[in-house]
């Protein structure tokens, strides 16, 4: 067993006291550190000294960071701890966006947010030292109390109506949310004790190894598969918003390991299709959500539904519909291009997709109706329409997802145009 020398400590050991802090704040950012890494990085530092800026990063660095993912994360906890004289003010500006005074003139960087709140674990934030802008005293009041019924609050409050403190806590409260799924019973069989049909191919080879008497029968029973998991979300104009949390929910889904599905494509469309697959396997949701948004060049544009789904049908559909795909259709159906177009490609969607749930926000309202072209011409052609307004309706999502003869309020809706 390997033994190291004690590790000698200075009187007054500020340097290990900080760099047990900038380890605490990293693992609070998502970095798995231990007490072992923080004590090597103290050695690391004891070793290579600390004379230069650059060599004491790398130190840390290669101490602390040990997957791609994590150096963004690394690198603006480490700027805002060690580097930035005006740290507390910078995170205090993007934890409480709306003081005045000390807002950063640029959007925070991608993991810059989750580093602001590691940091200020613990930190008194009700009452920051602002500089004085009028000779009027700044107060912010936080009210903590009755914390359990404000996040039954949070999960039936719609996303378009929260606030910035609100959007942060549901972005934390849709990253824990999971998806899961039935799988499907294949055509192929395997051996099973338990199984219900015959194997005649290895009963005989078993009678032939035994000169060619029958001596039991060997059962088989299907296999199970997984599905895949398609995503077709709205991110135009009147979208945005649920757009947003949207993807902050498929981003826990793609990531979320024992879910069941076998994988998960997601596509964006406003004006034009785009497939942000790729992006939403990168682990650091922030991230994943800045590069999606920059292939996205369409974001709060116009919506074209029809051209956006032949689009699909056309390029995309025989990649990722095999194999018993389910499609989770995220819009508003607000579309002004040809109706006939639209139903066309809504009909060939649903042909191809072992289920085609439609999640629209406009499904909050108590009095909504199937009133514009654009939603008559789909609601035919989905098996579930569900709301997706708040946590809670894509809590009940799991739901839909697991029962086959779940339709939602598509019955309710197609009285509707039927009678109307």
């Amino acid at each position: 067993m390997v033994e190291f020398p004690a590790l000698e400590l200075p009187e007054n050991p500020k340097l290990t006291h900080n760099i047990t802090h900038f380890a605490r704040a990293l693992r609070k950012a998502g970095l798995p550190i231990g007490p072992g890494r923080v004590i090597d990085a103290i050695r690391a530092v004891e070793a290579a000294g600390f004379t230069e800026k650059a060599d004491f990063y790398w130190v840390l660095h290669a101490c602390f960071v040990n997957r791609p993912e994590h150096r963004k994360i690394f690198a603006q906890v480490f700027r805002l701890y060690w580097r930035d004289p005006r740290y507390m003010e910078h995170m205090m500006s993007m934890m409480l966006p709306a003081i005045r005074g000390v807002q950063e003139e640029r959007r925070a960087e991608a993991g810059e947010k989750r580093a602001a709140e590691a940091l200020l674990e613990g930190v008194e934030r009700d009452a920051p030292d602002l500089p004085e802008q009028s000779g009027e005293e700044v107060k912010i009041d936080i009210d903590a109390s009755q914390t359990m019924s404000g996040e039954e609050r949070l999960r039936s409050l719609d996303f378009e109506q929260m606030s910035t403190a609100e959007i942060a806590q549901a972005k934390r409260m849709l990253a824990k949310l999971t998806l899961p799924v039935r799988p499907i019973p294949s055509r192929r069989t395997k051996a099973s004790h338990l199984g219900h049909r015959l194997d005649w191919r290895r009963t005989l080879r078993a009678a032939m190894r035994q000169g060619g008497e029958i001596r039991g029968l060997e059962l088989k029973a299907p296999r199970l598969r997984w599905p895949n998991l398609v995503v077709l979300c709205d991110i135009s104009g009147s979208m945005s918003q649920y757009s947003r949390m949207v993807l902050h929910f498929l981003h826990a889904v793609a990531n979320h390991k024992g879910a069941g599905w076998a994988k998960v494509h997601a596509f964006t469309f406003g004006t034009r299709l785009t497939n942000i697959t790729r992006h939403l396997a990168t682990r650091d949701v922030d991230q994943a959500l800045a590069a999606a948004g920059a292939e996205a060049q369409d974001w709060e544009g116009g919506t074209r539904i029809g051209e956006c789904l032949h689009a699909f049908n056309r390029d995309w559909s025989r990649r990722v519909m095999g194999q018993g795909a389910v499609v989770l259709l995220i819009t508003d159906g607000l579309d002004r291009d040809e109706v006939n177009l639209l139903e066309r490609e809504m009909e060939r969607l649903h042909l191809s997709a072992r289920r085609l749930i439609w999640i629209n926000p406009l499904l909050r309202w108590d009095g909504f109706a199937p009133r514009a072209r654009g939603i008559a011409a789909m609601l035919p052609h989905v098996d579930s329409f569900r709301a997706g307004h708040s946590i809670g309706s894509l809590e009940d999502l799991a739901a839909a997802i697991s029962r086959r003869d779940d339709a939602g309020e598509k019955l309710r809706l197609m009285e509707l145009l039927r009678t109307g």
